[in-house]
């Protein structure tokens, strides 16, 4: 950062993460627990990962978009967890001004290619219940890697657009963040500089990227409960249904906790409230998704039951 010191003002040049609590029994409880889930969501998904790899039955246009889903989930996690952790075991958790932007980007990253490979995955469903015999042909590999493309090009521009409106800031006074990582909202509430234009640009991207695909998900999903009512077979309908209740159950997790965060008014809920929801957003949900996947989804079971099974026999 290139602010200067200016009067009485100090440069910042690192901040002071204050984390969850300061209770010192609460800190150990919450590091026990936060690390469980930590381990949990790194086997859970690149667990997903190898067995999409290795089983033939699951190389399809989904899957293939479950399996980078699983890696940005393991990302959106490893970008704050670890640091989080080291939070409850220090008394002072000094991150410096670079860190706190890589944090920063990182976060928004891989938060953002979620949001596309949902709206992604979405679209993938809609083509398979509402054109089957086309899918193989509208869902070709070449189409399939232009979308994860676009989903990961868009996500490096909404990341760029947090990064280089943080660095724009001044920070010259308090450096105390009063949250567990280097989340945009808190570092803004300590800029001593203008903050009209660095805080409007991240929100404009983050809010436009939210309506895009949420629009993407609802308009696929209209068409593809109108194709399952117009469907005379109950088996039909039942298997179009459990195709998509994974996703479904993925998409309002996901997006229920994204804007209770990036929507709602602040003035709505306190700095405790968004720590917890970021909680859930940045550590929970990425071990929720591959248990998601793996309950709801018979051809998954299916797949991992015939690998174990494998295994076994070769022994």
């Amino acid at each position: 950062m290139d602010a200067l010191a200016d009067g009485n003002h100090t440069e910042v040049t690192q901040f002071i993460l204050l984390g969850l609590t300061d209770d010192p029994i609460l800190r150990v409880i919450l590091f026990m627990i936060i690390l469980c889930i930590y381990l949990v969501t790194i086997s859970g998904n690149l667990s997903t990962i190898i067995l999409i790899r290795i089983s033939s039955q699951l190389h399809h246009p989904m899957y293939f978009f479950l399996s980078h889903l699983a890696f940005a989930d393991m990302g959106l996690s490893s970008s704050v967890t670890p640091n989080m952790l080291i939070n409850f075991l220090v008394e002072r958790n000094a991150i410096s001004y670079f860190g706190c932007a890589i944090q920063l980007g990182f976060a928004a990253f891989f938060g953002t290619v979620d949001c596309f490979l949902l709206a992604v995955m979405a679209y993938d469903r809609f083509v398979a219940i509402c054109s089957p015999l086309l899918y193989f042909t509208k869902m070709s590999t070449q189409v399939c890697v232009q979308l994860l493309v676009v989903a990961y090009v868009g996500s490096f521009f909404n990341a760029c657009s947090f990064t280089i409106c943080v660095d724009s800031l001044l920070f010259c006074g308090p450096n105390r963040v009063n949250h567990f990582f280097c989340d945009f909202a808190p570092l803004v509430e300590l800029s001593c500089s203008d903050v009209s234009i660095p805080a409007a640009v991240p929100s404009f991207m983050a809010g436009s990227l939210i309506v895009v695909t949420v629009l993407v998900i609802a308009v696929s999903y209209i068409y593809i409960l109108i194709t399952i009512l117009k469907m005379s077979s109950t088996e039909g309908r039942h298997k179009a249904f459990s195709t998509c209740a994974s996703h479904l159950t993925a998409v309002t997790v996901y997006y229920g906790t994204i804007t209770f965060i990036y929507v709602m008014p602040k003035s709505s809920y306190s700095i405790d409230q968004n720590k917890v929801v970021s909680v859930f957003y940045t550590v929970v949900i990425p071990m929720l998704n591959p248990l998601i996947y793996s309950l709801k989804n018979n051809e998954i079971k299916g797949a991992l039951k015939r690998e174990l099974s494998r295994k076994i026999f070769s022994w």
